[in-house]
């Protein structure tokens, strides 16, 4: 697994956590987080992030896609994926790459990187 990782993300340029908040504030990028609901319960959630389940990332994304999120807006589009600690993201963001949308990277570390470094994390509510 380790060198899959590797291999995937040689492919593209992965991003820190304070440039994914700098980038989503400037509206540079689309932060889309692919944790599932037990640990955004748990953790919270990444203010203005798009939430996807990784099973319909695919679907939701694709800007020619039936089932496209309205955030999807075209293959120039700068996706952020973030998962819980930044490896699930690789796998989504060359899946994303797959799609044509060729600015899509993840977030090293994942939000367990972004909350660390203090960043905005609110909790979810019912």
């Amino acid at each position: 697994m380790d060198e899959l990782l590797e291999r995937v993300r040689a492919g593209y340029r992965r991003i820190e956590a304070r440039e994914a908040h700098e980038a989503a504030q400037t509206g540079d990028a689309l932060l889309v987080d692919i944790r599932y609901a037990a640990l955004r319960e748990r953790d919270g959630l990444i203010p203005g992030a798009l939430v996807v389940e990784r099973n319909e990332l695919e679907w939701r994304l694709d800007p020619q896609g039936s089932h496209r999120a309205p955030q999807a807006t075209g293959h120039d589009l700068r996706v952020a994926v973030i998962c819980n600690e930044g490896y699930a993201s690789s796998l989504a963001a060359v899946s994303l790459h797959q799609l044509g949308l060729h600015r899509a990277t993840d977030l090293v570390g994942g939000f367990q990187a972004w909350r660390a470094a203090g960043l905005p994390v609110e909790p979810v509510t019912s």
